[in-house]
C-alpha cells in the first residue's frame, strides 16, 4: 500500500510581500517533503512597488501589477488564510489572528511591509492619504482620483516625502490626473502640485545627477519644490512646516515617516528605534531563532538597508533555503545584501532614470527596459509550470532533505503511514478529539437536556409542547485548504434547509473525516473546522451536541440538524405553494460551482474565491422573517441541484410554470467567465439533464448565463416566490438586511400545455 502523506511541520509565512511571494515561488518549485506552508494575509491582491507608478499614471492595469496571492499559495501548496494577524503568542508557538482561532507554526516567517507613522505629525491621520502599507493604497488612491476628478475648479495637491517613492508617485499622480481632466474637457492646468522634502534636496539617497535631472523635469512640469520643509502639522486643507510657512493643498499625500507594525511591539521580538524586527545576517530574529524577518519589516543589524523593493525581492531566495533548513535542522547561510542597487525611476510618461551609484543614465529607453525587468519578473507569478503533488510524502527517508522526529513523533508517523484500520478502528483517538474539543463552546439550550460535553451515548433533546421536529442532514469533503472558513460554510449550508421551510434550528450532530497524521496537527484540524463550524451554530441558536470523528484520505464534514416548526405547520415555507402571478426572488447571487470547479484547476482569480466564500458564510437565517412577513407562497434553499433543478422541484407541486429573466439573475464575479472558459461543476452533467424541462432552451444554449442554470451550489441563497404586491418591499428589505445582492429574477406563470414548465427570457 502507498504511504499515506502527512504533514509533519509547520511553516507559516505571515504577509504577502516581495520576499514571500519569492519563497512561495521557490518552495513550489522544490517542495520539502512533510512541510505544511501556510500564508495569513488580509489582502488577496498583493501590488508589486516596482510597477504601481506605471499602474497610477493609467499604464498598467490592476491586475498587471498584482500578484495573486492566493492562486501563487495554491501552486506552492500552501494554505492561505485570508486573516489579519494582531500578534504572536511565542510561548506557544501561534500566531494570533483577529477572527479566526491561532494558527500554530513549528517556524514562523513575518513579512508585512511598513505603516505610516502618522501620529508623529499633528492631523496627518486624519487629512492625508498614506501611500503605506502599499498592499491597501489602491482604495485610497481610487477615492482620490474619483474627488479630483469630481472637484470643480483648481485643485491643489501635495506630496510629502521626496525620496525616491514620493518623487515617481508625485509625476504618476500627475500625469494621469492631467489626463483624466483632458478626457473630461476641463482645462489641465486647474491641478496644481506641491512636493515637500525634509531635506535639503530631492532624492537625497542618488548621485548629483539624478537628482539634478528631476528637478528640472519637476521644475519643467510646474511641481513646486519645497526643501528644508518638514512638515509638523496638518489641518483641513493647509500643512505646516517647521520653518512656520503654511501652504494650502486640497489633498496631501503622505509618503514618508514609515515604521513597524504596532502589534509587533507586543511579540517581545527586538525592534530597532521606528519598530521594524531586528534580524541577523540569517534573517532570523535576533530574539527568537523560529521566527524570520524579511522586506521592509525586517531592520538588518549588520547591514542597514533603504526601505526599497529590490532588497525585499533579493531576500525572497535566501530566505525560502533558511526557512527550509530551520525545519530540516541544517545549518543556516548568510545573507549578503549588495552595497549597490539598480534603481529605474519613472517620470510619470513612459520615460525613465536609472541610478546606480555614480551612473546615470535616462531615456524611453530606460522605461522600456524597466517595463521588461517588470513584466518578466510578474509573469513568475501569474504563468505557473504544471507541478507534480510532491509536496508532502512519507516521513521516514534516508536523505539529508529528511525531517528529523524525536521519538514520540516517529511513532506517530509510522501510524500515521501504516495501513489504517477500519470500522471503529478508524475514529480519531479519543485524546485527541477531546483536547480538540475543550476550546469549542457550543450555545447552551434549556431543551437540550445531555449534549456534547456529557460522557453519554447519545444526546437527549426535549421537543417543546406544541412543536414538532424537522430533520436535515448534509456531508461533503473540503474544497478550500481552510478548516476553519470550511467548518462555517458547512455549517452553514446543513442549516440552509432548516431555514428554506421557516423552522427553528435546535440541536446539531457532526460527522466528520480527518486525514490522519501526527496528533498536534490532527488536533489542531479538529479544532479549526469545529470552531468555525460552532461559530456558525451558535449564531444560528442552535446546540452542537454530539457527533462522530473519523480518519480518512480527505477533510470532509456534515451535519444532522434538528429544527422545531409548530405542529400546526404555521409559518412553514414549502416547495409546493407557488401561485400564478407571484414574483420569483433569489437572496444571493450564483457560481460557486463553476468557480470552486476552477480555484481546484487554479484558474480561478484568487479575489473571485474570497467573494464566493464571503457570500457563502452568509446565512439565509435572517432573510427567513422577511420572506414570511411578505408572504412568501414557497421557498427552497439553491444547493447541488442548480438553479433550475431546485425551481422544477418548486413548479411541479406547485401545478405552475415559471419564467427565469437570464440577464437578471445576480451573479458571483468570475461565473461568467470560468464557464466561458468551459469550466464546470463535476456535478454539472447530471444537472444539464434537465434542461428538458426549458420550453425554449434552444434559443439560450448560446447565452453566456445559461450555463450557470446548471450551476451547483454550496450555501447558496433563497429561492422564493412573493406576491406582486409585496416583492418590492420584500427585495428593499432584505436588501437592508445585507442581502445586497437580492434580485427579481422572473415570475410564476399558470400551467400551460407544454411539459417543460420553464421558460427562458432575455
Amino acid at each position: 500500500m502507498q504511504a499515506e502523506q502527512i504533514v509533519l511541520r509547520d511553516i507559516v509565512l505571515i504577509g504577502g510581500g516581495h520576499s514571500h511571494v519569492v519563497a512561495l515561488r521557490m518552495f513550489a518549485m522544490k517542495p520539502l517533503p512533510g512541510v505544511r506552508l501556510t500564508v495569513i494575509c488580509t489582502d488577496t491582491d498583493t501590488p508589486y512597488s516596482g510597477m504601481l507608478p506605471g499602474y497610477i499614471a493609467g499604464h498598467y492595469s490592476f491586475d498587471e501589477v498584482h500578484i495573486d496571492l492566493r492562486r501563487l499559495a495554491q501552486f506552492a501548496g500552501a494554505r492561505y488564510f485570508r486573516d489579519e494577524v494582531i500578534g504572536i503568542d511565542r510561548a506557544n508557538r501561534q500566531v494570533i489572528c483577529r477572527s479566526r482561532p491561532n494558527v500554530p507554526y513549528d517556524v514562523l516567517s513575518i513579512n508585512i511591509g511598513s505603516v505610516p507613522q502618522l501620529a508623529q505629525v499633528a492631523g496627518a491621520a486624519e487629512f492625508a492619504v498614506p501611500v503605506k502599507p502599499i498592499r491597501r493604497f489602491n482604495e485610497r488612491w481610487l477615492a482620490l482620483l474619483k474627488r479630483v476628478c469630481e472637484h470643480a475648479g483648481d485643485t491643489t495637491i501635495a506630496v510629502v516625502g521626496a525620496g525616491a517613492g514620493g518623487v515617481e508617485l508625485m509625476l504618476a499622480m500627475q500625469f494621469r490626473l492631467r489626463h483624466e481632466l483632458v478626457k473630461r474637457g476641463r482645462n489641465p492646468e486647474d491641478l496644481s502640485f506641491h512636493l515637500f522634502s525634509s531635506e535639503a534636496t530631492i532624492l537625497p539617497t542618488h548621485n548629483t545627477r539624478v537628482r539634478a535631472a528631476f528637478a528640472a523635469i519637476l521644475l519643467e512640469r510646474g511641481v513646486v519644490i519645497h526643501c528644508n520643509a518638514k512638515v509638523t502639522q496638518l489641518d483641513a486643507g493647509t500643512l505646516h512646516t517647521a520653518t512656520d510657512a503654511r501652504i494650502t493643498a486640497d489633498e496631501i499625500v503622505w509618503v514618508t515617516q514609515a515604521g513597524g507594525a504596532a502589534w509587533l511591539a507586543d511579540t517581545g521580538l527586538a525592534l530597532d528605534g521606528k519598530g521594524f524586527i531586528r534580524v541577523l545576517d540569517t534573517l532570523q530574529s535576533e530574539t527568537d531563532p523560529l521566527i524570520f524577518a524579511a522586506g521592509d519589516c525586517a531592520a538588518m543589524i549588520n547591514f542597514p538597508l533603504e526601505k526599497a523593493g529590490v532588497f525585499a525581492v533579493r531576500m525572497g531566495p535566501p530566505l525560502a533555503e533558511n526557512l527550509r533548513r530551520s525545519v530540516l535542522a541544517q545549518t543556516l547561510r548568510d545573507y549578503r545584501p549588495q552595497s549597490r542597487w539598480l534603481a529605474l525611476i519613472s517620470t510619470g510618461d513612459q520615460h525613465a532614470v536609472a541610478s546606480r551609484g555614480a551612473i546615470f543614465a535616462r531615456g524611453n529607453w530606460v522605461w522600456r527596459w524597466k517595463d521588461w525587468i517588470d513584466r518578466r519578473f510578474m509573469r513568475k507569478f501569474s504563468e505557473f509550470p504544471a507541478m507534480d503533488d510532491k509536496r508532502v510524502s512519507a516521513p521516514m527517508q534516508n536523505s539529508q532533505d529528511a525531517i528529523r522526529l524525536d521519538a514520540h513523533e516517529q511513532t506517530q508517523a509510522i501510524s500515521a503511514i501504516a495501513m489504517r484500520c477500519g470500522g471503529c478502528g478508524a475514529k480519531v483517538g479519543a485524546s485527541v478529539l477531546s483536547r480538540a474539543l475543550a476550546n469549542v463552546h457550543p450555545i447552551a439550550r434549556d431543551d437540550v437536556l445531555i449534549g456534547l460535553h456529557a460522557p453519554d451515548d447519545a444526546a437527549v433533546v426535549r421537543v417543546p409542547p406544541g412543536m414538532a421536529m424537522v430533520h436535515s442532514v448534509d456531508f461533503f469533503r473540503a474544497f478550500i485548504d481552510d478548516p476553519y472558513v470550511f467548518g462555517k460554510i458547512a455549517a452553514n449550508h446543513a442549516l440552509g434547509d432548516i431555514f428554506a421551510m421557516g423552522g427553528e434550528a435546535q440541536s446539531a450532530t457532526a460527522i466528520a473525516t480527518v486525514p490522519p497524521g501526527l496528533e498536534a496537527k490532527v488536533e489542531d484540524t479538529v479544532f479549526q473546522m469545529m470552531s468555525g463550524a460552532v461559530s456558525v451554530l451558535n449564531d444560528a441558536g442552535c446546540a452542537l451536541v454530539g457527533g462522530h470523528t473519523g480518519e480518512g484520505k480527505e477533510l470532509a464534514l456534515g451535519f444532522a440538524i434538528n429544527g422545531l416548526i409548530t405542529e400546526k405547520l404555521d409559518g412553514v415555507m414549502r416547495k409546493g405553494g407557488m401561485q400564478a402571478g407571484d414574483v420569483l426572488i433569489l437572496t444571493k447571487p450564483i457560481g460557486t460551482g463553476t468557480l470552486f470547479a476552477a480555484h481546484m484547476r487554479n484558474q480561478a482569480r484568487g479575489r473571485w474565491i474570497d467573494a464566493a466564500l464571503a457570500s457563502m458564510q452568509i446565512s439565509n437565517r435572517a432573510a427567513v422573517p422577511c420572506l414570511i412577513t411578505h408572504g412568501a407562497t414557497a421557498c427552497t434553499d439553491l444547493t447541488g441541484f442548480g438553479l433550475l433543478g431546485h425551481l422544477v422541484e418548486m413548479t411541479r407541486p406547485s401545478g405552475v410554470d415559471a419564467q427565469i429573466n437570464l440577464s437578471a439573475l445576480p451573479l458571483l464575479d468570475g461565473a461568467v467567465e470560468c464557464v466561458a472558459a468551459g469550466i464546470v461543476s463535476s456535478l454539472q452533467s447530471a444537472n444539464v439533464r434537465l434542461r428538458r424541462a426549458l420550453q425554449n432552451q434552444a434559443a439560450y444554449v448560446n447565452h453566456p448565463r445559461y450555463a450557470l442554470l446548471f450551476d451547483p451550489q454550496t450555501a447558496g441563497g433563497l429561492l422564493a416566490s412573493i406576491p406582486a404586491d409585496q416583492v418590492d418591499a420584500c427585495v428593499a428589505k432584505l436588501r437592508s438586511l445585507g442581502y445586497l445582492n437580492t434580485a427579481i429574477i422572473g415570475k410564476i406563470l399558470p400551467q400551460g400545455d407544454a411539459l417543460a414548465p420553464i421558460v427562458l427570457s432575455e
